[in-house]
């Protein structure tokens, strides 16, 4: 038997290097990239809190006070300083911490990580509408009967008609745009702060402990003040395509800026205590009328790149829940050479239909916000319990991880339980999307396990004969000179019986060359490599790819050149075994086995309804053939039945 070939592994980009030295230009594009939700958050937050409810000393400080708390408990400490340090090789995110920790082998740990990717994908729908809503808003400070419903549409239907064609031209404007963004924000704050220093005394925590626990009716406040901490998870997520060190470098200035902001935004309440602000937009209410138009012009900016982010952010999400098994196959094309710039367009159609469905329902940023929070509040506490898990996989001590799920179960509790009272006025949406989403999580994991479970495999060996007399064999019409099959056993030496059974029984495959190609998607982002075994000179290869959870399985590719790698070493030949074709190469054709389930009568009723959803998923999605890039013109799809069962109440007597 020829010795097996490998290749190493390939070096995963520039993530590594990034995630080593702090640089200008990272720094810059981290603030393009990593702070678009949470930079916008001052746009509605603190409005949120008193649009209906009396301006009065003791909330202003108690509100500002929970705000910064916030950002320091659940953004700086939880995310930025330990979140962080649980990279998958430089990735971040929820499915890439789930994707580290699934060498614990925990049958039921990838619940929290779909629950939270299904609430993240929801946050999504959400997001564009109330960021680009609160910017164009303002607006109304100078013509207050402007509809600004159709201006926002408008809006978020050519960010999304724009995803085919890449980010790669705007996207260099995303960093200098946000850096004037942060830069205004923090200008326009300081100077109320100079002129009402004691808003300064809400730096104190007492402040916010006190108004959740000693004001009546405080408590439900708290959905309203988790806003200014939505994008936290971003950081996390982002990770990996500016590095750690430059979001810590790039961190210290927004939250600076978004400190100054808020402050001020305290200071100009405690200036105008009374009433209810109501319609009043307090953020642009604090912008000298002659800068409004231009301020309301860089906020619109900056909430299209907020949105944008997000976008692109859920586009990572799916190719990652793809190449986990958590989502159906979908077609995904790669529009520019920049490393994570994909666009999915079943996913881009799902999203922007969602948002222009929120802003005709919802209209109004002030009425969104109840929809806005609860999904990644659940994000948040999903993410925690990972946490949890991953302090275990470093063996921390048990006493950390205890304190670690107090203390953010408390804090992230509270913020989902006063979240939850939004329910009635819109946080149902946010919840209704996050479990159709985790419907479709759920279905598609159980059709691929039910379906695995009828899989029945046979050992290679005892086919190993027959598949050599029948590459032989002169009196069979040869049905290609290299045939190839994909294989889901991870064992080299069993085979699924359909593949046997499609070589020999149904109407039997004469080649000269047989290949099984099997795909493991490994817990690393960017692994490519592969191993190649020739089982039989001339007549049998297997080869077995390792690809990163984000890597691009573009299979045909990636085939030809391990055929080209084995041709060189003189492995395999290739050539065709025609006499009058000596010296040509040989066709290749690849068979997809559509493997069905005849007799699903027999299954249960749980099981006919898992089956019934994933074959609707798996005929909505891409095909295999789209998956695995393959081409048209060298394809076999073929029907084979997975299950055969006995049936002996159907046992006939012969008469």
């Amino acid at each position: 038997m020829t010795p097996p070939t490998t290749t190493p592994t390939v070096p995963a980009h520039s993530a590594a290097s990034l995630h080593q030295r702090i640089t200008a230009a990272g720094t810059l594009i981290a603030l393009g990239i990593v702070y678009g939700d949470i930079g916008t958050s001052p746009l509605y937050t603190v409005r949120g809190v008193f649009v209906h409810r009396p301006v009065t000393e003791e909330v202003v400080l108690g509100t500002i006070s929970a705000i910064i708390w916030t950002l320091t408990l659940l953004t700086t400490v939880k995310y930025v300083l330990i979140a962080m340090r649980a990279d998958n090789h430089g990735e971040g995110g929820i499915l890439s911490l789930y994707a580290l920790l699934r060498r614990l082998h925990l049958k039921y740990l990838y619940i929290p990580a779909i629950v939270g990717a299904a609430a993240l994908l929801a946050d999504g729908i959400i997001t564009p509408p109330i960021s680009v809503s609160s910017a164009i808003e303002g607006l109304q400070v100078l013509k207050p009967d402007l509809n600004t419903v159709p201006i926002v549409l408008a809006i978020i239907v050519g960010l999304f008609a724009f995803q085919q064609f890449g980010t790669a031209i705007i996207g260099k404007l995303f960093g200098p745009v946000m850096l004037l963004f942060f830069s205004m924000i923090a200008a326009l704050g300081l100077p109320y702060v100079l002129r009402e220093p004691g808003i300064l005394r809400a730096l104190n925590p007492y402040y916010a402990f006190h108004l959740v626990t000693q004001v009546p009716g405080a408590f439900w406040l708290l959905g309203s003040i988790f806003l200014c901490s939505t994008g936290a998870e971003a950081l996390y997520a982002d990770m990996g395509h500016v590095g750690r060190r430059n979001i810590y470098v790039s961190w210290a200035f927004v939250k600076g800026c978004l400190l100054c902001n808020y402050l001020g935004q305290g200071a100009w309440l405690l200036r105008h205590l009374g009433r209810p602000l109501g319609e009043q937009n307090l953020f642009f209410e604090m912008i000298p009328r002659r800068g409004l138009l231009p301020a309301i012009i860089l906020c619109t900016l900056a909430t299209i790149i907020a949105s944008q982010a997000l976008i692109s952010g859920s586009y990572t999400l799916i190719i990652e829940a793809l190449q986990l098994n958590f989502w159906p196959k979908v077609k995904i094309s790669y529009p520019t050479e920049l490393r994570g710039q994909a666009y999915v367009p079943s996913l881009t159609w799902l999203l922007g239909a969602g948002c222009v469905g929120v802003v005709l329902y919802f209209r109004e940023s002030s009425r969104m916000e109840a929809a806005f929070g609860l999904a990644v509040t659940i994000t948040m506490l999903m993410t925690t319990i990972l946490l949890a898990y991953y302090l275990r996989l470093r063996r921390a001590n048990w006493v950390w991880i205890g304190l670690l799920l107090a203390a953010y179960f408390t804090v992230e509790g509270s913020f989902l339980v006063a979240n939850l009272r939004k329910f009635p006025q819109g946080g149902w949406l946010s919840v209704l999307l996050g479990v159709l989403l985790l419907l479709v999580m759920v279905s598609w994991i159980q059709g691929r396990q039910l379906f695995q479970d009828f899989y029945k495999y046979v050992p290679l060996a005892d086919y190993l004969p027959r598949l050599q007399a029948l590459s032989q064999d002169e009196t069979v019409p040869k049905l290609a000179t290299n045939l190839v099959y994909f294989t889901d056993s991870t064992n080299p030496k069993l085979v699924e019986n359909a593949i046997m059974h499609s070589i020999f029984r149904k109407s039997p495959k004469r080649a000269d060359v047989y290949y099984l190609l099997h795909v493991t998607t490994t817990d690393e982002p960017y692994t490519r490599a592969y191993h190649a075994e020739v089982i039989l000179p001339d007549d049998l290869v297997r080869i077995d790819f390792r690809l990163g959870f984000r890597v691009d399985h573009a299979i045909n590719y990636m085939f030809r050149q391990v055929v080209t790698d084995m041709v060189a070493a003189g492995q395999l030949d290739i050539s065709s075994r025609y006499a009058s074709l000596r010296g040509e190469v040989g066709d290749f054709e690849f068979v997809i086995l559509n493997r069905t389930l005849p007799y699903a009568q027999s299954l249960s009723g749980w099981q006919r309804l898992v089956a019934r959803v994933s074959g609707a998923l798996r005929w909505l999605g891409a095909s295999q053939q789209q998956s695995f890039g393959l081409d048209n013109s060298s394809l076999l799809v073929e029907n084979i039945p997975l299950l055969t069962p006995e049936r002996p109440e159907l046992q006939l007597a012969r008469e």
